[in-house]
């Protein structure tokens, strides 16, 4: 990230009071007041969450906007995905710490250190920025927060809570880790440099040290989605493209009949959440070494594909329209696709993982996937159920991990925090 601490560029330090006042970024008013002043480049308006000018060439994405960036954002190389525990029972506490993790993030988007930076500040006191990120681009850094069924439990918030926000069902196969599973809140940050998304859960994770505590986290690699029209569906750990119909971010039409939550939705105590979304994350398991063993032909039968171009079966383009009755019954693509469940439409954001073994000379690798839907009753729900009873692919994975999350809408502008029309009384 850009060095905002360097003589070069006094201003972004008068915008922020001495540490013996704030002992390490633990202020809302130094937060808000911090970005205004130093995260310009942060805090260009993006009514969709979007900003087309952020390529591959390490630019920013904007961070305001109806939508959080993140969702249908083009999909960035790398994920470093958190799920935190709240501790501070505290809601005046809980309110500061999201003002607090608003401006860091909006500072950290814009390629800018938290805070006073990782050097040159009261050498009593810790740094406000760890420092890892100094000297990187900004890498397209999106982080989109989404508050998970439990954090419903505290605060008063029961009445809050909004009807499609539903505990994922227990579904045939599945074999959970409760210690990669649930959470009161999430992160998810998304970069194409991996220390940049790493360094962004890890400064939150300090900014709120006492208040939260990581549950679990999982690092991605290698984006399994795109939402970039026309461009080609990346591969899955497998070697196969999935999810080739994935809404694009300039679907605009699709993206608000599918994933936005519209104002009328869920009724009053869901009003909050008009402009977010619902995220489902599942740690799915390859077993990849049996996968490997199977023919091509099985392979290709499986998910409905050919491995090459990732046609569907009979056609020659991955995007040609899929001729469903021509793949085996239990074939992947037909069970998923929206023509055989009732147009159940999904936006898909997925990476691939590996974290070692698992201690009998497999990898444990597979498909971090997060899907984001407006209501997960009709979305992740019925699609899930219906793979985890047919699909072919069962043979070959495992869902291990699992977790759902309401995603609330964009933060508007400098005055704006993440939660604030869930916690507050104001729209």
């Amino acid at each position: 990230m850009t060095d905002t601490t360097a003589p070069a560029a006094p201003e972004n330090r008068a915008a922020a009071p001495s540490r013996r006042a704030l002992i390490g970024w633990g202020g809302a008013g130094l937060a808000l007041g911090a970005a205004a002043a130093g995260g310009a480049v942060a805090v260009a308006r993006a009514g969709d969450g979007t900003d087309p000018g952020a390529d591959g060439s390490g630019g920013a994405v904007a961070f305001h906007g109806a939508h959080q960036a993140g969702i249908a954002t083009p999909v960035q190389d790398r994920l470093h995905f958190a799920a935190f525990d709240v501790k501070t029972g505290d809601r005046a506490e809980f309110v500061r710490l999201m003002k607090d993790w608003t401006a860091a993030a909006r500072r950290m988007t814009g390629g800018l250190a938290v805070g006073e930076g990782a050097y040159g500040g009261l050498a009593e006191a810790p740094p406000d920025d760890t420092g890892e990120a100094l000297g990187l681009k900004p890498s397209r850094l999106t982080l989109t927060i989404g508050f998970g069924p439990s954090l419903f439990e505290k605060f008063g918030l029961a009445g809050r809570r909004p009807e499609a926000l539903v505990e994922l069902p227990a579904f045939p196969g599945d074999n959970l880790d409760r210690t990669r599973t649930g959470g009161d809140l999430c992160v998810q940050a998304c970069a194409d440099d991996p220390q940049v998304a790493v360094h962004a859960i890890r400064n939150l994770a300090r900014i709120g040290f006492g208040k939260v505590a990581i549950r679990w986290s999982q690092l991605g690699f290698g984006k399994t989605s795109s939402t970039t029209p026309d461009a080609q569906t990346p591969r899955n750990l497998m070697g196969f493209k999935d999810g080739t119909r994935n809404i694009a971010g300039t679907e605009t039409d699709r993206l608000e009949k599918h994933v936005w939550v519209g104002e009328s939705d869920g009724g009053g105590s869901a009003a909050w959440m008009a402009g977010g979304s619902y995220l489902v994350a599942r740690r799915i398991r390859m077993t990849v070494e049996t996968w490997d063993r199977a023919s091509l032909q099985e392979q290709e039968d499986v998910f409905g594909r050919d491995k090459g171009e990732g046609a569907p079966v009979g056609k020659a383009k991955e995007h040609d329209e899929p001729f469903l009755k021509a793949m085996k019954p239990d074939a992947h693509v037909r069970l998923a696709h929206p023509d055989s469940n009732d147009g159940v439409t999904i936006l898909r954001r997925g990476y691939s993982f590996t974290d070692g073994t698992d201690g009998l000379g497999r990898l444990d690798a597979g498909l971090f996937f997060l899907a984001y839907q407006r209501d997960v009753r009709k979305g992740f729900i019925p699609l899930q159920r219906r793979l985890a009873a047919h699909d072919a692919l069962n043979e070959y994975i495992q869902h291990v991990g699992s977790a759902v999350f309401a995603v609330p809408p964009g933060v508007r502008d400098q005055h704006d925090w993440w939660g604030r029309t869930l916690l507050t009384e104001e729209a």
